[in-house]
């Protein structure tokens, strides 16, 4: 059995997830998205989606971009308003 990297759970089916040639080893998706994802660069959320990416910075949505100063960004409800 492998331990979660996270949480130290040990699991008979664990998840590894191999990063950069680096193997991380999980218990569940959660454990695994609070390493791996990148997180908001306003609001600290993880974006575990797409999200919005400007000159090398994370956001998870077009609102916390524009809080940034990253004002061409939009979300797809934003098009009908602009």
């Amino acid at each position: 059995m492998a331990a979660c990297e996270v949480c130290g759970n040990e699991y008979d089916r664990p998840l590894e997830i191999k990063v950069s040639g680096e193997t991380h080893t999980f218990d569940c998706f959660e454990c695994a998205i609070s390493v791996l994802a990148p997180h908001c660069e306003h609001c600290g959320v993880a974006v575990i989606g797409h999200g919005h990416e400007s000159d090398g910075h994370v956001f998870c949505c077009a609102h916390c971009a524009h809080a940034e100063g990253h004002d061409s960004l939009r979300d797809r409800a934003d098009s009908a308003a602009v």
